[in-house]
């Protein structure tokens, strides 16, 4: 009597693949790709939501997400993060507006620039290198929030040079050090989220 041949185990399929370009990290099916974009356009959401308003100083870390996925992703996943995930808390926290999306494009930017320096240099940008890269996201951030600001009051009549430009030099300044503090943390974060996927599927 013949033995049927058992079936080969099934393979477990791993969220994150390791793929030759370096420290790249791509998803196996657009689904998961999906999945793993909401999940960080909704930390951007609720980071940006909890934020600390103190006048036009404004401390928040909806950012970080933005980043992270625009550092293992590229510039498209990390512009549509950060577009989904501001769009989302600007409705709720402050409603639809004429300058709804001009809020947005800030965060957008930086996702599309810090994901475009990644994906150039092929996603093994240096320590150094990223924490210059994430420095400058965080700079381009403040800077293009200024000019909204200053369109925003403008528009609605609260326009006031002091406001608008008074505190520039204390928003960089806030805004460098979480980018220094965001760039030491993105290191060994990527390194770690790559080399766990190696792992899983060597």
């Amino acid at each position: 009597m013949l033995c049927p041949r058992p079936l080969p185990p099934k393979e477990t399929p791993a969220l994150f693949v390791a793929t030759a370009a370096k420290g790249a990290v791509f998803l196996k099916s657009n689904t998961q790709k999906l999945a793993v974009n909401a999940m960080l356009a909704a930390l951007c959401a609720v980071l940006g939501y909890v934020s600390l308003d103190l006048g036009n100083i404004k401390i928040t870390f909806e950012s970080f997400p933005v980043t992270l996925g625009a550092l293992l992703f590229g510039p498209m996943d990390g512009g549509l993060i950060a577009f989904v995930g501001t769009l989302i808390y600007q409705l709720l926290r402050y409603g639809l507006s004429v300058t709804t999306l001009l809020w947005v494009l800030p965060i957008v930017v930086c996702g599309l620039l810090v994901g475009g320096i990644s994906a150039k240099a092929k996603y093994a940008l240096t320590r150094t290198q990223m924490l210059l890269t994430v420095m400058v996201g965080e700079l381009v951030i403040t800077l293009l929030n200024t000019g909204v600001l200053y369109i925003d009051s403008k528009i609605f009549g609260y326009y006031s040079f002091s406001f608008i430009f008074g505190t520039l030099l204390l928003r960089l300044g806030i805004c460098l050090v979480k980018g220094f503090v965001f760039g030491l943390v993105m290191s060994p974060l990527t390194e770690t989220i790559r080399k766990s996927r190696k792992m899983q599927n060597s």
